[in-house]
């Protein structure tokens, strides 16, 4: 049996009918550029996630991009960053010329640690990016104090969590920006790039359309220098008939997910992280024990979307070896991801400060590996994936140092 990580046509081609007639509504509408669509849509994510604005951009990369440009981040300036991320999070901070510290992560949602974003706090900090790392937002309580002492901005990258709520709050729309991704392998796919940022000041998402736009309010007056970040109607019009079906995409996903745990937590060898709170690396790997298999967990005060469903997989090497495992059963995984940023050659002209320690991010590098949970895998393709993970338990482990 056949288990890809991922099958967007299973998602895209029972659509086919519905995308096709938006398509053709756009070709005779002649509007290729803006327009009624991206306002729609706009309005449609501001609503589904809480926001009074949304702003539609040509990717998620864009997006974390333009809202640093409308907070001014630049040259001199510091911002806090998960390590253990997607590069276009560190990357936008150094396009602007500003400086990105890399933040440890959590053992147990893999987000930002938000006591060692509060050390590496400095004079020159100006902004905190955290990352709702696979669907799971980060702890935004924590992050929104610490960012009020130190008067910081905060951008909420959720390029991984449209519809993840914390604390019935929708991520994106508690920091001065949120950001998202309508890559076609995030939970709300589009067919090529596409993005949208949200926010809830007048002032901020009015500069943020004007910068949008090459920075030019009339037309072809221009204040200030801005980019060509426009969401196009086509992917907007595509990514309005699967937003209706959004909610049960995601209703799959956490069924898919709560099925992985509870098939996956009977087997020996396997345990569940700490599902009440994040808490330091020592103690979550001392109450592990001897486990070979970490399994993710979502926090009560969460609303999970499980853009992935990623384990750990304790002990040297073994995570390479569980994975050469399920690709010769023909079982598809990634690891996300293999380097931290702090690892990564093109920030190692860095300050040191900006990569100083980030061990449990260096662990988790090392160990996550991502399964097959998109909404239309079936249970009779869960039960191989699980049966295959079982099978590899059952073989001895190599003898840790």
């Amino acid at each position: 049996m056949k288990v890809p990580l991922l099958d967007v046509n299973a998602q895209n081609i029972p659509l086919e009918e519905e995308l096709t007639a938006a398509f053709s509504r756009v070709l005779r509408s002649g509007r290729f550029i803006m327009g009624p669509e991206v306002e729609e849509f706009e309005k449609e994510v501001a609503d589904f996630v809480g926001a009074r604005h949304g702003i539609g951009v040509s990717s998620g990369t864009d997006a974390i991009l333009l809202a640093l440009m409308a907070l001014d981040i630049g040259p001199g300036d510091e911002v806090l960053c998960p390590t253990f991320t997607f590069f276009a999070t560190a990357g936008c901070i150094s396009r602007l010329g500003a400086t990105p510290v890399f933040v440890d992560a959590c053992p147990v949602c893999f987000n930002i640690d938000v006591e060692d974003a509060a050390r590496k706090m400095t004079e020159r900090t100006k902004a905190i990016i955290p990352v709702h790392l696979f669907g799971q937002s980060a702890e935004m309580d924590e992050i929104m104090i610490l960012a009020k002492e130190h008067g910081c901005h905060v951008v909420e990258d959720g390029a991984q969590a449209i519809g993840a709520r914390y604390r019935g709050i929708g991520c994106g729309s508690m920091g001065d920006f949120g950001t998202f991704s309508f890559f076609p392998s995030k939970n709300l796919g589009g067919f090529g790039d596409g993005g949208m940022v949200v926010c809830n000041d007048e002032d901020l998402a009015e500069r943020a359309r004007m910068l949008r736009m090459h920075g030019s309010k009339p037309k072809y007056f221009h204040r200030e220098v801005g980019g060509n970040f426009r969401l196009d109607p086509l992917q907007a019009a595509l990514l309005r008939v699967k937003m209706e079906h959004y909610d049960r995409y995601s209703r799959a996903r956490q069924a898919n997910a709560a099925y992985y745990l509870e098939r996956l937590s009977a087997l020996e060898g396997v345990e569940s992280a700490s599902p009440t709170h994040c808490c330091c690396a020592e103690a979550q790997e001392e109450a592990l024990g001897a486990a070979r298999i970490i399994l993710p967990v979502c926090y009560e005060h969460n609303e999970h979307i499980w853009n992935q469903f990623t384990l750990r997989v304790r002990g040297s090497g073994e995570r390479d070896l569980l994975r050469a495992h399920l690709t010769e059963r023909e079982i598809g995984s990634e690891v996300y991801y293999p380097l931290t940023m702090d690892q990564q050659q093109c920030f190692a002209g860095l300050p040191a400060s900006s990569r100083e320690g980030n061990e449990v991010a260096h662990q988790l590098a090392g160990e996550v590996l991502s399964i097959p949970v998109y909404p239309e895998l079936g249970r009779e393709m869960q039960d191989y994936v699980v049966t295959a993970i079982s099978d590899f338990l059952e073989k001895e482990p190599p003898m840790r140092e």
